[in-house]
């Protein structure tokens, strides 16, 4: 496979570049924004100049790319220092669901708006009893005239607290099996009974939240799907969030730890003189290279009008993992400096500290390393699924602790 520009895509590419190099926020202009601030200011002026959310269709606030071209614009917008973006769960996991399942009217109104970065969206579905079986969900949503009613807590919601709407699922069923009786729909995240409470993580951020759910009403004109059908709509989200988040997140890479090996020494020598180092930095680069390759193939799916396929599990499995081991190796190489977290005095500005205590978190967000191993394993290899004592019975008539 030939992976250079065809003359198409080479002048896209500078064309990106161009803008790119003449309209990323300076300092002075980012200056006294927080971080929501700051990601709203890149996004609407991405969104002016038509960049923003480019394989989204002209109607929706996109400008209707190619697969390739979403690639190069990835490809260049990460060689500048952008302001980090809360926009990661509405582009690559609501709108896909929308635009799936939501009618032509509410596409028009809500897709340009989360283009644009006017309005954010968060996913609300772990709760604090299902673990990573999303299907064991207990918020219930019971119909009263044209409305749902719905009570119930979610938990580790990202970006909840600043979020406008949100996609949830829940249950409408409870004597259906528990794949069938869920239901699910999208919400304003300001409906009177919504309260959230940010969790204080380890790292020391407050990115995730509860949310809690009194008496919550929900119009129908608000489902997604057919009653009942919440969990071939979840599906949707899973798989776009899959391809979202496959290499791992952000953090450090294999050219930061490459860079940090070149500069510290090992031994009173460079580190990056070390066969051991040198070994484990080869095995990093070739999973790196393999995470990207094999989301050329999934941009290659998505460009035939594909949904992601199971396939998207392989890059989380490796890629959190990967994320976790090489801020460790980091912070080892930096000896007693790696417990330094201070940005003004250690390396990268305290980026490999920040990871080694967020990655934890990457192993767990959007279905756990054993999760995506069964994933793999069963609808990849086509291996024998798990023993589920659980299939096929009515989801009250599931034994629970309290029984």
């Amino acid at each position: 496979m030939d992976f250079k520009d065809s003359p198409e895509e080479a002048t896209f590419r500078e064309e990106v570049r161009a803008w790119l190099s003449q309209n990323v926020p300076t300092a002075q202009e980012l200056d006294g924004l927080d971080y929501i601030g700051r990601a709203k200011l890149w996004q609407k002026r991405k969104y002016d100049a038509g960049w923003a959310c480019i394989r989204w269709p002209e109607e929706h606030g996109g400008r209707g790319a190619n697969a390739i071209q979403q690639v190069i614009w990835n490809q260049e917008e990460g060689k500048f220092d952008t302001p980090d973006s809360i926009f990661a769960i509405g582009h690559g996991m609501c709108a896909p669901t929308m635009m799936t399942w939501a009618t032509e009217e509410q596409n028009k109104r809500y897709l340009p708006k989360l283009a644009s970065g006017e309005e954010v969206w968060c996913q609300l579905f772990s709760e604090p009893a299902g673990g990573s079986d999303l299907a064991a969900l207990r918020t219930r949503a019971e119909k009263d005239g044209d409305d749902w009613v719905i009570n119930g807590q979610k938990i580790w919601t990202s970006g909840a607290h600043y979020s406008d709407y949100g996609v949830l699922v829940v249950r409408s069923d409870p004597t259906a099996p528990k794949h069938q009786g869920l239901t699910y729909f999208f919400i304003d995240m300001k409906s009177p009974g919504i309260e959230i409470k940010p969790i204080k993580q380890i790292s020391g951020g407050a990115n995730f939240n509860e949310v809690y759910f009194t008496d919550v009403r929900i119009p129908d004109a608000q489902r997604l799907g057919a009653v009942g059908q919440g969990w071939q709509v979840s599906l949707t989200t899973l798989m776009n969030e899959r391809a979202s988040i496959g290499g791992g997140g952000g953090g450090c890479n294999f050219d930061s730890v490459f860079d940090l090996a070149t500069r510290v020494n090992l031994d009173d020598e460079p580190a990056i003189k070390d066969k051991n180092v040198r070994a484990q930095l080869a095995t990093w680069y070739a999973q790196e290279s393999g995470l990207k390759y094999t989301g050329y193939r999934s941009m290659t799916a998505l460009s035939r009008g594909e949904i992601p396929g199971p396939e998207n599990s392989i890059g989380k499995l490796v890629g959190a993992p990967k994320q976790q081991d090489m801020a460790s190796f980091a912070l080892d190489l930096m000896e007693a400096s790696g417990a330094v977290w201070d940005p003004e005095l250690s390396e990268a500005a305290g980026m490999f500290q920040l990871t080694y205590m967020s990655s934890p978190g990457l192993r767990i967000a959007g279905g756990t390393d054993e999760v995506m191993a069964n994933i793999i394993a069963e609808r990849v290899l086509g291996l024998p699924q798990d023993i589920r004592v659980d299939k096929g019975v009515p989801f009250n008539e599931i034994p629970t602790s309290n029984s």
